[in-house]
């Protein structure tokens, strides 16, 4: 049943049996709470990314960031798969309203300050949770026409740039999430100059985790490995050794583990990546206290859909209002127009 209720009683069931495992390693639990905690019935839902940026006020998006954090931590959901750090270039991609902004500028800004709200000052405080700027990088920069997944012309596609463009629009947004203290980032389905995205080691382990300094973990794209490379077992390999740490696996999640098991057998995927990327999971989990509260308790399912919660939407929504067009009798509109 879709209420706060039951999906805590859920996530809670689901790490109960983690717990029972035999080293009781607690799960951590992701979810897609982009705009509020949206797949719970009764939760807030807040103007998408690219209202926010119309408002832009950073102190509102942090604002919405604590409030959704709170939401989710009621329901015993401690990760977040937001905020989308975007840079849409082309308004044909059809998740532009993910991006604040064609801006990096302000979209260095907002997100950050969302990710603040999630995550406030101490991490592993009970109402904050952990947040993923995604999707890395450059998903905003896509040409048109150049897609390889079913009949997508932009979305998934290739971003065809110099690194000084990639690094100059579409990078500073995850410089300053790592800053900001972000401890996942979500690697993109798309390509850089024809090189799947997960695929990109020079990205991801030298740039990411190198020079950016990110020390938490890599998460890929739901299913993303498998675009990686026809043969299952090379497009692990491949992501893996790319720095992947995490893969979504949205199905065939044995396959997946025999591969990666043959892979570290067979000497393709050296165990000290695996250790890299156990390390990081691990440390997180951690720092998100899970280990000393793997279990939550319904002290916070008040806040759930509360007023306080409605009113800082609506104010948001007032902020997110853009007049294209103003003939001098449109505004103030009269109560009594009909829709």
């Amino acid at each position: 049943s879709n209420r706060p209720d039951k999906w805590l009683e859920m996530v809670n069931g689901y790490q109960a049996y983690a717990l029972e495992t035999p080293l009781g390693i607690p799960l951590l639990y992701g979810v897609d709470a982009v705009h509020g905690h949206s797949n719970v019935k009764g939760a807030v839902l807040f103007p998408h990314n690219i209202g926010l940026g119309a408002s832009g006020n950073a102190s509102l998006v942090e604002e919405i960031g604590r409030a959704t954090a709170r939401e989710m931590a009621a329901t015993g959901i401690f990760w977040n798969y937001a905020p989308a750090v975007s840079v849409p270039q082309d308004i044909r991609w059809g998740r532009t309203y993910e991006g604040y902004s064609e801006d990096t500028e302000l979209v260095t800004r907002l997100s950050r300050a969302y990710l603040q709200g999630l995550q406030g000052d101490d991490l592993a405080a009970v109402d904050t949770v952990a947040g993923t700027p995604k999707h890395f990088a450059g998903d905003g920069g896509t040409v048109w026409g150049t897609s390889r997944t079913n009949n997508y012309q932009i979305d998934q596609g290739d971003t065809q740039v110099d690194e000084a463009i990639l690094r100059a629009i579409h990078l500073p947004p995850y410089a300053a999430a790592i800053e900001a203290g972000a401890r996942s980032i979500m690697v993109s389905y798309s390509s850089w100059n024809g090189t799947k995205m997960h695929a990109q080691q020079y990205l991801i382990l030298d740039v990411l985790k190198g020079e950016l300094g990110f020390e938490g973990f890599v998460v890929s794209d739901w299913g993303a490995i498998d675009q990686v490379d026809p043969n299952y077992y090379e497009a692990v390999v491949k992501a893996i050794n790319a720095g992947i740490d995490m893969n979504m696996v949205p199905t065939r999640y044995s396959l997946f583990i025999d591969a990666l098991t043959a892979a570290v057998d067979n000497g393709d995927v050296p165990l000290a990546r695996i250790d890299d990327a156990v390390r990081r999971i691990l440390t997180v989990k951690f720092e998100l206290g899970l280990f000393e509260r793997p279990l939550m308790d319904d002290s916070l399912l008040s806040v759930v859909g509360s007023e306080e919660h409605r009113e800082l939407a609506r104010q948001a929504v007032r902020e997110s209002l853009v007049l294209l067009h103003h003939d001098g009798q449109t505004l103030p509109i009269p109560a009594d127009t009909s829709r």
